[in-house]
């Protein structure tokens, strides 16, 4: 697995196989579980392809009480567990561990209820993203949270890595359109169903609704998730502006934003990029810029014109070449169709690329885009960005191909020192693709040993044994034991009868 180092397989679970699938075949009937070395190939990675591992057995249930004994028998024999949604993590937050159960919730794939008075839909956690959106567009209403992976991603995954998207910019990520969750406890709890949050936009008490969305599975597993959605603006328009540099339209996605203008959405790609998504949708970009910038205005129709005319003239300020302004709905969603594609697009001119995930304040955008500039030189790599340039959520996709010997050793340390510029100006490792493995051993960038053991802490508290996801988010695998909660005097713990690690 490319270097990367893992928590060691427990050889007593290793051991025990045999006995951990006939068990789970109890907990879990029929076809729910696959222990079929070829069978598992198509669970060995999530999105993040360059990490692979079979799990110990794969375990798909249907019921909310079935969650509830697959981990409360793990947890009685000390057994990990890793869940896992649609598999379209890209930063290795649901690669299997050879000694874990891998907890695939993709069964879990029907809506609930659907309360338009309210404005919440509940659905269970497989549900696609893009499905919450089709089952409430008949009367007028979307989900908006939209990655570019919408049509495959699942809610529960969603919640788990806090994903944006191309209209996050203005309506939020995940954190901020979930209203409630339910979800099972492993540790302490062992196997009991708890709720939080509920029909309504904030509760009392500490926000442990916070805490859940974007923890990547190291705390709970998700059975349930209450979504806000919201009426179609009335209107939507978009413009297509192209730039000589990227620099330019860096400059201009901050001039729209010191304008007191909060787009609908703002996404920027550059040339490799604008090139890979013309050939591959033919949204009719214009391929002799150097960048392009998708602005799109919602609302009032009134408003969206003169929205329009401020957001052309300040393209025009910075220089742009090309400003074409969509006419109609179906002109609006091809400007969209290249960027929602850029990802498959770019997989057409390169054998492999590299998707990195960080985030910025948008004053820095020129200087982040030379700086990676110089480092595509410095590694030999080239690389074609995509990214919401609203909010400083870079996409950069590393190209490289894994068949020449070195290459991804050169691809990943070219992502690292990507993220170290990230936050050297100010910005942060992951805007929604989460840590997972990818990111795991950059933390100590970004967070102290101080910040570093508090956000253990919270770990600890859910998950004392580790067995939920472990190997993931932090760079150091260790136990709660380490961080000073147990007290040794004269050479013994407290009550050492208790079982111990």
């Amino acid at each position: 697995m490319s270097g990367l180092v893992m928590p060691k397989p427990d050889d007593a679970t290793m051991r025990r196989r045999a006995e951990i699938v006939a068990d789970m075949r109890i907990i879990v009937p029929g076809e729910g579980v696959v222990d079929a070395t070829n069978e598992m190939r198509a669970f060995e990675s999530d999105g993040l392809t360059a990490y692979r591992q079979l799990p110990l057995v794969v375990v798909l249930p249907e019921t909310v009480a079935q969650v509830s004994r697959v981990l409360k028998y793990c947890n009685d024999r000390n057994i990990r567990v890793v869940p896992r949604g649609s598999g379209t993590s890209l930063s290795g937050g649901a690669l299997p561990l050879e000694d874990a159960v891998l907890l695939v919730m993709s069964r879990f794939n029907r809506i609930l209820a659907i309360d338009y008075p309210d404005r919440i839909v509940v659905a269970q956690p497989g549900v696609t993203n893009l499905g919450i959106t089709i089952a409430v567009e008949q009367e007028g209403f979307y989900y908006a949270p939209d990655p570019s992976s919408q049509i495959a991603c699942s809610i529960g995954g969603n919640v788990a890595e806090n994903s944006g998207g191309v209209h996050c910019l203005k309506y939020g990520l995940t954190a901020n359109n979930v209203l409630g969750i339910e979800m099972v406890l492993m540790n302490g709890m062992n196997g009991e169903v708890v709720r939080l949050g509920g029909n309504h936009l904030d509760s009392e008490g500490y926000d442990l609704l916070g805490v859940m969305t974007g923890s990547e599975g190291l705390l709970g597993v998700v059975t349930e998730v209450t979504v806000r959605i919201l009426k179609k603006p009335e209107t939507a328009r978009a413009l297509l502006i192209g730039f000589p540099t990227s620099e330019q339209g860096g400059q201009c996605v901050a001039d729209i934003i010191g304008a007191g203008i909060i787009p609908g959405g703002m996404e920027m790609m550059d040339r490799p990029a604008i090139h890979a998504a013309e050939d591959f949708v033919h949204a009719g970009y214009p391929l002799d810029v150097e960048a392009l910038l998708i602005v799109e205005l919602d609302g009032p129709g009134v408003e969206v014109d003169h929205l329009i005319g401020l957001v052309e003239a300040i393209a025009y300020r910075n220089g742009s070449t090309t400003c074409r302004i969509s006419q109609s709905e179906q002109e609006r969603l091809s400007f969209w169709a290249g960027r929602k594609a850029a990802f498959p697009a770019v997989g057409r001119i390169s054998p492999d690329y590299y998707c990195m995930d960080g985030t910025i304040p948008r004053k820095e955008l020129p200087r982040v885009l030379a700086g990676m500039r110089e480092l595509s030189g410095k590694y030999g790599l080239g690389v074609a960005n995509v990214f919401h340039a609203g909010d400083g959520n870079l996409h950069p996709l590393i190209l490289y191909d894994a068949n020449v010997p070195g290459e991804l050793d050169k691809a990943e340390s070219f992502g690292a020192d990507i993220l170290r510029l990230c936050v050297k100006v100010g910005g942060v490792l992951t805007g929604e693709h989460g840590v997972g493995v990818e990111k795991r051993d950059l933390m100590p960038e970004m967070f102290d040993q101080i910040d570093l053991d508090q956000q253990m802490r919270v770990k600890c508290a859910f998950d004392p044994n580790h067995l939920l996801n472990p190997g993931k988010v932090f760079p150091q695998l260790r136990r709660c034991a380490e961080l000073g909660r147990m007290h040794v005097h004269r050479g013994q713990v407290a009550f050492p009868d208790i079982p111990r690690f």
